[in-house]
């Protein structure tokens, strides 16, 4: 602890603080250009996103983490699935990609609590950070992969209907 507080002071700080970054940091990344959040590669041992639904289960739960995205100006729901336009598949990936990032960037918020903090309560704000953005990170990477997929067969479909023309 390298801050001396009152415990009052403490207990405001540590009740008040994880909304303060939650939502600094959401209406923080709702203002920035899609465009910056194009996701990286697959990673081979994700196993296309089955990884997490095999080890955590991911579809019996995911849909009751709640969506912030809506909270704000800008935000792009990811509640449900509006379109299968190719367009709306790749934002709805950057989105992924974004609030991956958005989770990442608040558990590493959570050195902060350490300033005013005992030792026992930053433990509790470290396992806090992970509880409460884990699981998000995890169904944003889970989501990305079924979204890719559904993109490439939405594409090449496409592709299949299109009329040939030739020139000759």
């Amino acid at each position: 602890m390298l801050l001396e507080l009152p415990k009052s002071g403490i207990i405001f700080l540590n009740i008040v603080g994880w909304p303060v970054i939650q939502l600094s940091l959401a209406w923080l990344f709702t203002q920035m250009p899609a465009n910056w959040f194009n996701p990286d590669p697959p990673l081979s041992w994700e196993d296309d996103g089955n990884l997490y639904d095999r080890l955590f289960a991911i579809r019996r739960w995911k849909d009751l983490l709640p969506d912030g995205s809506r909270w704000f100006t800008g935000g792009f729901a990811k509640r449900m699935l509006s379109s299968k336009d190719p367009g709306y598949l790749a934002r709805f990936i950057q989105e992924t990609r974004r609030g991956e990032l958005c989770h990442w960037l608040a558990m590493v918020c959570a050195p902060v609590f350490v300033l005013w903090n005992p030792w026992w309560a930053d433990l509790i704000m470290f396992a806090y950070a992970i509880v409460g953005n884990l699981p998000c990170i995890l169904v944003q990477r889970y989501n990305r992969h079924r979204l890719s997929r559904l993109l490439v067969i939405r594409i090449s479909h496409r592709r299949s209907q299109s009329p040939i023309t030739s020139s000759g």
